[in-house]
């Protein structure tokens, strides 16, 4: 097979190397060569990301052609399978073959493309299957429709017209099931404002313009899903509009900002709709005030937290395209976009993308699933190089800036900032899908963050579910969920506040102090009350120095009720205990410092540390047990 002549470059030394660097300029695959040195460091820093993840994904490629429906895949050593989406590394595999001149790269691509034969749905629709399972869920073609496509459109000259013509019939056909079984009823929020952007590129792709059109019906529908006062997305459910208790929308962060955005924004920006472009640099404004300071998405409270990776989300694309694409609007939305590459590359670990900052300290593998996901969305900031050329980490973040307190009353979520601490605290009442399956809500401080050493306290899920079993990996070891709470066994059944959904939450910001006030139950996972002799008051208090929690009981009986602090630290970090009352861990930026008011005491794990798949995260279980008589524990949190 003759294919375009590639030049041998060997691997990437210094930023001074040359590299065939081929950047989209506009229509008719028209491309100019640049080099690494005259890349930005956001393009450089994608470049170079991207790279690794490539290199590991072409190792971890089956190779076995006695193995029809193995051989080309890319097989997942986490999870010990292969997930039927691998196929999207496509796009990103062929952007590397472009910039490197690499066989290896398009080899790869086109054993991955043949192989993908083995998720066709077979029932003649033209979709792509989740799994290798003919049964399994087909709405994510749309995701492969998009990947395929920017990979034949940047990088279709790779091919030989013959090749090409094929990819481009298969193509067609996965697009046309998008076309003729997506409605604006079709499954979760994210497939249809995802369409939005598929039916758009691909209608002008193929000169289709029934494909415009239907894109212009769902983008006429995109206020209905909008929040307010924040603009945030809404319909992370099925259905998308059924309001909780309360009356609140589900919403998932993690979705919003690494898939659904991306969809809409880059419709937006090829129609030029200024109106519309308008209304998502509000929205884009609202999602981005929960950026933690260290480029994390705070999704401790979210429809979707099952899938929550302190980065983003599992199985999602990553935040880059929309908030690269739109800094032009708000120079913050390119800081974000920087800070996010920078902590996927913090979480990479032998070549993949972890779900979290502990998964090597842990000993726990990296799903392949996280990297050729997000690597779509580097090739994508690579191949739209030119319009993204501001993009920088200038901006301060609002969270990083911020002091006081914003409630965000469509989640019934409150965001605290004061001095160097960063804090959310949540009573949101929405659960998605199946009902134990809970994020911190019930007024948990589901994250404690600092500037000097991060994240303290992350939550979980109350009880770790596979919500998704074939798009979450198993717990190992324990469960133990890592949201800060007050809790009580009775007769084996786990009564807790972040199971309450009717928590109350005020807050006083007054003399440099935030006072967060929460009055709340402890219930059961059925969402029962245990009896009024189980009502707790909790107080999480901020200022400059310190943070202090406080948990008063109505009761004085010696009940078992434990105040627990999973505080997140990493095996290998020393900890000491100064006294019974005070422990040290010691982390390379500083010391936290726990010290209570009664003896405290460090849960027995089978390893150093308990772990969580939510958020990727390692912590160390303190327990302070209420004794005898005491109404109230405290404990103060410090950092030297």
């Amino acid at each position: 097979m003759k294919r375009r002549s590639f030049i041998n470059i060997s691997a990437i030394g210094s930023l001074g190397l040359l590299l065939p660097m081929h950047a989209c300029v506009g229509a008719g695959n028209k491309y100019k060569v640049v080099s690494l040195n005259d890349m930005t460091a956001f393009q450089k820093q994608s470049f170079q990301l991207l790279k690794v993840w490539c290199d590991a994904m072409l190792r971890d490629q089956i190779h076995d052609k006695s193995k029809s429906v193995e051989d080309g895949a890319l097989y997942c050593h986490a999870c010990s399978t292969i997930h039927g989406r691998c196929n999207d590394a496509i796009y990103p595999l062929m952007y590397m073959a472009d910039a490197t001149g690499d066989q290896k790269y398009l080899d790869a691509a086109i054993k991955l493309m043949d192989w993908s034969k083995n998720v066709d749905k077979p029932d003649g629709s033209g979709s792509w299957t989740n799994d290798i399972n003919p049964k399994s869920w087909n709405g994510i073609t749309v995701f492969t429709a998009i990947a395929l496509g920017e990979a034949l459109h940047h990088h279709g000259h790779l091919l030989t017209k013959k090749m090409k013509k094929k990819w481009e019939e298969r193509l067609k056909s996965g697009i046309e099931f998008v076309y003729r079984k997506f409605d604006m009823h079709f499954s979760h929020i994210n497939y249809r404002f995802t369409a939005i952007y598929a039916l758009r590129f691909l209608g002008a792709y193929f000169n289709e313009e029934k494909y415009i059109v239907r894109s212009k019906e769902f983008a006429a529908l995109i206020p209905e899903y909008l929040t307010e006062p924040n603009k945030l997305i809404f319909g992370e459910d099925k259905p998308d509009n059924d309001k909780s208790i309360k009356g609140l929308y589900p919403i998932d962060l993690g979705y919003n900002v690494e898939e659904t955005l991306n969809g809409v924004v880059q419709y937006a920006l090829i129609e030029k709709d200024e109106a519309l472009l308008q209304l998502l640099t509000e929205s884009m404004n609202g999602h981005l005030e929960f950026m933690l300071p260290d480029g994390a998405w705070d999704n401790s409270w979210g429809t979707r937290q099952n899938k929550w990776t302190y980065w983003g989300s599992r199985t999602t694309d990553g935040c880059q395209p929309a908030f690269s694409l739109m800094a032009d609007r708000n120079p913050t939305f390119g800081t974000a976009a920087v800070m996010n590459t920078e902590l996927l590359a913090r979480c990479t670990v032998n070549g993949l993308l972890s779900g979290g900052l502990h998964y090597e300290t842990h000993g726990e593998k990296p799903c392949i699933h996280h990297t050729f996901s997000h690597a779509k969305n580097l090739a994508f900031v690579l191949d739209n190089s030119e319009k993204i050329m501001s993009v920088n980490k200038e901006q301060s973040l609002p969270r990083s800036s911020n002091n006081g307190v914003k409630h965000f009353p469509e989640l019934d979520v409150w965001l605290g900032a004061r001095g160097p601490w960063k804090s959310t605290v949540s009573s949101y009442d929405q659960i998605w899908k199946k009902k134990y399956s809970v994020a911190g809500t019930g007024g948990a401080l589901n994250v404690l963050w600092h500037e000097k050493v991060g994240p303290i306290f992350t939550a979980s899920m109350a009880e770790y579910l596979l919500v998704e079993p074939n798009n979450q990996q198993p717990q190992p070891g324990e469960d133990f969920c890592l949201t800060p709470r007050v809790e009580r066994i009775v007769e084996g059944e786990w009564f807790t506040n972040i199971y309450d959904l009717k928590a109350k939450v005020s807050y006083k910001d007054i003399n440099d102090r935030i006072n967060f006030e929460i009055d709340t139950t402890l219930t059961n996972r059925e969402k029962k009350a245990l009896n009024e002799e189980a009502n707790f008051k909790l107080n999480y208090i901020f200022d400059t120095e310190k943070t202090i929690i406080r948990a008063k009981r109505t009761s004085k009986k010696d009940n078992g009720d434990v105040l627990v602090l999973p505080i997140i630290s990493s095996t290998g970090e020393k900890v000491v205990q100064v006294s019974s009352k005070i422990i040290e861990i010691h982390k390379k930026e500083g010391v936290v410092v726990v010290e209570t008011s009664v003896p405290l005491r460090i849960k027995e794990s089978e390893k150093a540390r308990v772990f969580n798949q939510v958020p990727g995260m390692e912590a160390l279980p303190v327990m302070v047990d209420f004794p005898k008589n005491y109404k109230e524990v405290i404990c103060t949190l410090q950092i030297i």
